[in-house]
């Protein structure tokens, strides 16, 4: 999420009321994700564990819990609580702007497109040309939708990220800036939820068909012409390559990749990266070849014991 101005390490301290360490005219752009940082962008990080992977990298601010060296051609923000002052951000540069019709006065939509009853636009959503957006969708603030596009009724765009800290008094949310994408020639069927990200973008790419009951989590990016079946929920963070299918019921763990061509049949539990054109089945998913065949193994079980018992 890149601010409307540069600002200088001095007015963001400030600002979260925080020490720093760098030249008080350091610039910063914005705040971003660690996944998906530039130089110039803030990255907080309040766990030791995180603390080099966070300063090695291409974030050149760091808002952090601890008082370290700060690297070369770097800036840190030192604060006791990175977590809320990140959030902090985010409510001061993308606050909650509440709406006052069902479409906004500042939303765009292009020529030829369908708006059925009962639908919400959000403030400063632009829709491009010829497309249909079936009754009861909502489409929250920020969201850019291509042209061609069909978005069946119960939908929403542009949720916020499930994304909690766990603290004594309970869960504490990671405010949601980011956007909804979607890109021409798309269709979204009925009862998906696609959340916005938190910094960044969720993308659903050109020519990409999404079923009905399909969750998207925040920040991940569906790549073109990609199918996905009905009931499968993909988490945060996801990168979804070109050309991918996706058959019903899939889970997808957060933070992998599903390379460029791969299937996955029905009833998946994907918790790694795919390698490119093959075909994964099962939880935890393994190639789909060396699945079946070591089923084929288990069903002789009983007639191998039985040869045994005989001897």
């Amino acid at each position: 999420m890149k601010f409307p101005k540069p600002y200088s390490l001095k007015e963001i301290a400030t600002l979260i009321g925080c020490k720093y360490k760098g030249a008080e005219d350091f610039e910063i752009l914005g705040i971003n994700e660690i996944h998906v940082v530039e130089p110039g962008d803030i990255v907080f990080v309040d766990h030791p564990k995180y603390y080099d992977k966070a300063l090695e990298s291409a974030a050149t601010i760091v808002l952090i819990n601890k008082d370290v060296d700060c690297p070369k051609g770097k800036a840190l923000l030192i604060s006791d609580d990175p977590f809320r002052d990140f959030n902090k951000l985010t409510e001061h540069f993308k606050p909650f702007k509440a709406s006052t019709s069902a479409i906004a006065k500042d939303a765009i939509i292009g020529e030829g497109t369908v708006i059925q009853p009962n639908c919400f636009i959000g403030n400063n959503v632009t829709i491009g040309k010829n497309c249909i957006i079936h009754a009861n969708v909502s489409i929250y603030d920020e969201a850019i939708i291509g042209d061609n596009v069909t978005i069946h009724s119960g939908t929403v765009l542009g949720a916020s990220a499930f994304y909690y800290k766990n603290r004594p008094e309970g869960y504490d949310q990671l405010k949601s800036g980011g956007r909804v994408i979607i890109e021409n020639n798309v269709d979204i069927g009925a009862l998906c939820t696609i959340d916005r990200g938190v910094t960044g973008d969720t993308t659903i790419g050109e020519g990409s068909k999404l079923d009905n009951q399909i969750q998207i989590g925040h920040d991940t990016v569906i790549g073109k012409k990609c199918l996905i079946a009905s009931q499968t929920g993909i988490a945060g963070c996801v990168v979804v390559e070109d050309n991918v299918t996706i058959w019903g019921q899939v889970g997808v763990k957060s933070g992998i990749t599903i390379s460029k061509g791969t299937v996955l049949y029905a009833q998946t539990g994907l918790g790694h990266t795919t390698e490119e054109g093959k075909t994964y089945f099962g939880s935890p998913a393994i190639e789909a070849r060396t699945f079946f065949k070591e089923r084929a193994y288990v069903k002789m079980i009983p007639e191998i014991l039985q040869k045994l018992k005989n001897l």
